[in-house]
C-alpha cells in the first residue's frame, strides 16, 4: 500500500511538472503528513494524560472504598461500640486528619503531576514548534533549490534552441547552395550534351564524305585500269580503229602519259 501511494504521488507529481511546471502537490502532501504527525502526537499525549487521569482515578475510588468499608463496620457496630467510639473519637478525629492531610498530599502531588505533564506538553509543543520551524526552512531551501534548477534548464533549452534553429539554418544555407550546384551541374551537363550532340553530327557527316570521296576515288582508279587494259588488250590485236583514234587524239591534245599501277 505504501509503494503504491507513493507512485500514485510521484505520477501526479509528474503530470503537474508537465503541464503546469509546479510541484504544489507535493507540497500539500508534505503538509498533510506534518499535520498527520501534528494530531499523532497530540492523541499520543492526550492518551497517556487520560492513562495517568484514570490511574489516580482508581487509586481514590479505591481509598475512598477502604473508608466507606471501614466506615459501614464502624455503623454496623455503632450501637454495640458507643464507649469504644467516644473512646476512640479521637483516635478517629485524629485518622480524619491523617485522611485529610493525605488527601491534600494526595492532591498536590496530582497538582505536581499535573504541571509536570503541562511542562512535558509545553516542551514537546516547542520541539514540534522547532520541528515546523526548521520543516519551513528546508522547505523554502528545497523551493529555492527548484526555482533555481527550473530557471538552469529553462536558459539551457534556450541554448539548445538557439543552438538548433542556427544548425537548421546553416544546413538549410548548405542545401541551397548544395541545389544551386547541382542546378549549374546540370545546365553544364545539358550544355555539354548539346555540344557533343552537334560534334558527334560534324564527325558523322565528316565521316560520309570522306567515305564518297574513298567511293569517288575508288570507282576512279577502277575505271582507269579497266581503260588501261582495254587499251592495252586493243593494241596487241593490232587494230587499227583503236590505233587511228588514238593518233587522232594524239594530234589534237598531247596527253600526260599515266604510269600504270603494278597489280598486287
Amino acid at each position: 500500500m505504501d509503494c503504491q501511494y507513493i507512485s500514485q504521488l510521484v505520477f501526479n507529481l509528474h503530470l503537474e511538472l508537465k503541464e503546469k511546471q509546479s510541484f504544489n502537490s507535493l507540497l500539500d502532501v508534505i503538509q498533510e503528513e506534518e499535520q498527520k504527525k501534528m494530531h499523532e502526537n497530540m492523541r499520543r499525549q492526550e492518551k497517556k494524560e487520560l492513562k495517568l487521569r484514570k490511574q489516580n482515578l482508581q487509586t481514590r475510588k479505591e481509598e475512598l472504598q477502604q473508608k466507606t468499608e471501614l466506615l459501614k463496620d464502624l455503623k454496623g457496630h455503632h450501637c454495640d461500640l458507643r464507649e469504644q467510639l467516644k473512646e476512640h473519637s479521637k483516635k478517629i478525629a485524629e485518622k480524619k486528619k491523617t485522611a485529610k492531610k493525605y488527601i491534600e498530599m494526595l492532591l498536590q502531588l496530582t497538582e505536581k503531576e499535573t504541571r509536570r505533564a503541562e511542562k512535558m506538553l509545553e516542551d514537546q509543543l516547542e520541539l514540534v514548534q522547532k520541528q515546523v520551524r526548521e520543516e519551513g526552512r528546508v522547505h523554502e531551501e528545497s523551493e529555492k533549490f527548484l526555482q533555481n534548477q527550473q530557471e538552469e534548464l529553462q536558459q539551457q533549452l534556450e541554448k539548445w534552441e538557439q543552438f538548433t534553429n542556427q544548425m537548421l539554418q546553416e544546413r538549410e544555407q548548405h542545401l541551397n547552395s548544395v541545389c544551386s550546384k547541382i542546378i549549374v551541374n546540370g545546365n553544364k551537363q545539358s550544355e555539354m550534351r548539346r555540344k557533343f550532340i552537334e560534334m558527334e553530327q560534324v564527325v558523322i557527316e565528316e565521316r560520309e564524305e570522306q567515305e564518297k570521296l574513298r567511293q569517288q576515288q575508288e570507282q576512279a582508279r577502277a575505271a582507269t585500269k579497266i581503260q588501261a587494259w582495254w587499251r592495252s588488250c586493243m593494241v596487241r590485236l593490232g587494230l587499227s580503229t583503236v590505233k587511228k583514234a588514238d593518233e587522232g587524239k594524239k594530234g589534237k591534245k598531247k596527253e600526260p602519259k599515266k604510269k600504270k599501277k603494278k597489280k598486287k
